[in-house]
């Protein structure tokens, strides 16, 4: 049976470990032998594991630990697959479609803030 993977956008390296049942020393070996993993890493320098990220580290467990595969066995195997997606990664360039979408959301989220700031403060002078 498959782990339950919550809804979320990030976990941190102790979550992780325990969705899948291994230490976290193997997740930070296992980065350092599959190139395709690779977790974001914050500003605080913490590993931040994405869903797709957990979906590849139970494949490689799975590949090690029930199908008896070396590491050596299970890059290949994955390299033989495809099906294990690499990750996209952001290269700093948008679409002007993209930059377009991205001002828009800054300014609905700038009048939603200055909305809020608003209300909070007609709430504190007694209205």
């Amino acid at each position: 049976m498959d782990p339950l993977i919550p809804d979320k956008l990030y976990f941190k390296i102790g979550e992780v470990a325990e969705i899948v049942g291994v230490r976290p020393h193997v997740l930070r070996y296992w980065e350092s032998e599959f190139s395709r993993f690779r977790p974001a890493k914050s500003s605080k320098n913490q590993r931040l594991y994405r869903r797709q990220d957990i979906e590849l580290v139970l494949r490689v467990k799975d590949l090690l630990y029930n199908q008896g595969f070396t590491i050596a066995g299970a890059k290949r195997k994955l390299r033989e697959e495809g099906g294990v997606k690499e990750p996209e990664r952001f290269d700093g360039e948008l679409s002007p479609h993209d930059r377009e979408l991205l001002l828009e959301v800054r300014d609905d989220l700038r009048k939603l803030r200055k909305l809020l700031q608003d209300r909070g403060l007609r709430r504190g002078s007694g209205e």
